[in-house]
C-alpha cells in the first residue's frame, strides 16, 4: 500500500499557463502536465493507493471555487483533496465549518506564496480553528525554490507556533519537505522529536542520507511518504524508499500506516 500526501494539480483550463510559469519561477521541470488527469495516470502508473492532493489560495476570491472543486473530486479515482484557505479571509470559522461538513480531511498552507510568515496571528487563528475541528494542517516549511530571498516558515517560526498553540495541533501539523526544506541541519537541531509530522515531498532525492537520519532521529511514526508530483517523479522517490536503510516496518509507517491513521483509512 502506498500514498502519497503531498501532490498538485490545477484545472485544465490553467493547468499549462501555471505549470510554465512555475517552471520558469523555480528553475524546474515537472514531471507531468499538471491536471488532474495527469496526476491519476502516474499515480496509476506506479501503482500508488491515494494521491492527496494540496490546493493552494493565493488570494481570497480563489477559496470558495477552490473549496467546492476539492469537495466535488475528493475520494474519485484515488486523489483525496484538501482544502484551500487564505490568512486574509474574515470568515474563517464559516469556512472551516464548510471544510470540516464537507469531510476534507485537511487545509493547505503556502507562506510563501500566501505572502505571510508562518508564525504571523492570522496563521495561528487558522491553525487554531483548524485543530478544534480536528483538521489537518499541512504547510510547506523551509526555502521554496521560488523565493528563496526570504523564508517564511523556519523552524524558528515553527516553534514559536507550537509554543503559542501548545498542545492544540500536536500530531496535526504536518511540516512538508522533511521539515524545512534545504534546511535539514536546522531540522535535525530544532525540529525532530517535536510532535510534527514531516512529509519527504521534493527533497527526498536531494539530501537522502540527511532524510534518513531526520527519519531516524524524528521516528518513522511521524513521517510521510510525498513526492509534491507535478515536481517529483514518484517512481523515483518509491525506489529510493525501497532501498533506503530502514526495517520494512519502517517502511510501511512512511508509505501508507501513518497516513492511514491520520485520514482514517481502512485497509
Amino acid at each position: 500500500m502506498t500514498v502519497d500526501f503531498h501532490t498538485h494539480s490545477f484545472p485544465d483550463k490553467i493547468a499549462e499557463k501555471t505549470i510554465s510559469f512555475l517552471e520558469n519561477k523555480g528553475k524546474v521541470k515537472a514531471y507531468h502536465n499538471g491536471t488532474r488527469q495527469g496526476l491519476v495516470e502516474l499515480t496509476q502508473k506506479y501503482m500508488i493507493d491515494y494521491s492527496v492532493v494540496l490546493p493552494v489560495a493565493t488570494s481570497v476570491k480563489q477559496v470558495e471555487s477552490i473549496n467546492r472543486l476539492s469537495a466535488e473530486l475528493n475520494g474519485k479515482d484515488g486523489l483525496i483533496y484538501f482544502a484551500a484557505i487564505h490568512p486574509d479571509c474574515e470568515n474563517v470559522e464559516e469556512i472551516l465549518d464548510n471544510v470540516k461538513n464537507a469531510n476534507i480531511k485537511g487545509i493547505k498552507l503556502h507562506p510563501d506564496y500566501q505572502g505571510v510568515y508562518f508564525n504571523d496571528k492570522r496563521y495561528i487563528k487558522i491553525m487554531e480553528q483548524a485543530a478544534k475541528r480536528d483538521l489537518l494542517i499541512v504547510t510547506h516549511a523551509g526555502i521554496d525554490i521560488g523565493y528563496r530571498d526570504d523564508v517564511h516558515c523556519t523552524p524558528d517560526m515553527v516553534l514559536e507556533v507550537l509554543d503559542e498553540l501548545s498542545g492544540l495541533i500536536d500530531n496535526k501539523l504536518i511540516l512538508a519537505h522533511m521539515g524545512a526544506c534545504d534546511q535539514p541541519d536546522e531540522v535535525l537541531e530544532k525540529l525532530v522529536g517535536k510532535a510534527v509530522y514531516m512529509d519527504t515531498a521534493f527533497v527526498l532525492d536531494r539530501y537522502t542520507e540527511k532524510c534518513l537520519e531526520i527519519i531516524k532521529k524524528h521516528g518513522a511514526d511521524k513521517i510521510l511518504f510525498a513526492t509534491d508530483s507535478p515536481w517529483a517523479d514518484q517512481g523515483k522517490f518509491l525506489d529510493i524508499i525501497d532501498k533506503i536503510d530502514l526495517s520494512k516496518e519502517e517502511k510501511d509507517k512512511i508509505l501508507y500506516v501513518n497516513a492511514f491513521n491520520l485520514l482514517n483509512i481502512k485497509e
